[in-house]
């Protein structure tokens, strides 16, 4: 009778364990609608948390930071979207909102061209997202450096419409 006793305390000692670590698991606090994206953003503002400017030379494997100030970046509800840079350059993207990052939501996205499918291309880019109301967005870009810390490329952004 003993021994039931104890192997019964045992086995609801785990599901409370297991129950309490689960629920916490569930628990997302900042997740933010795909439909925060959607439509005609205009990036007004690049700057930096932790960098110094022009500390780093290439974003997105395509230009400095600086050149992305201006630009224009259309999003469909169906996560197709291009982005126009202010000298005219224009790169076809597939994105979509991340929410299992460890550091919280994500804006990702593909860089597209001609014939790809978005879903044959393995590399991409993620940017956590600041805050995203409807109107303004700040997206930050995590870059490494040299003592194990983290610096970030801020991008500010303003709704065209």
């Amino acid at each position: 009778m003993k021994k039931i006793f104890q192997t019964s305390i045992a086995i609801l000692s785990v599901i409370l364990v297991l129950s309490a670590c689960s629920g916490q698991k569930n628990t997302v606090s900042n997740n933010v609608s795909r439909g925060k994206f959607v439509g005609t953003w205009t990036l007004n503002n690049v700057s930096y948390d932790g960098l110094v400017q022009n500390a780093v030379q290439n974003v997105f494997d395509q230009a400095p930071p600086e050149a992305f100030a201006g630009s224009t970046w259309k999003l469909t509800n169906s996560g197709n979207g291009v982005y126009t840079l202010s000298n005219g350059t224009s790169q076809t993207i597939f994105w979509s909102v991340y929410n299992g990052g460890s550091t919280g939501t994500q804006f990702q996205f593909k860089k597209l061209y001609e014939g790809d499918k978005a879903k044959n291309v393995a590399e991409g880019y993620r940017l956590d997202i600041a805050s995203n109301n409807g109107s303004t967005m700040t997206l930050k870009s995590p870059v490494a450096i040299g003592s194990g810390g983290t610096g970030y490329i801020i991008y500010s952004f303003t709704k065209s419409n």
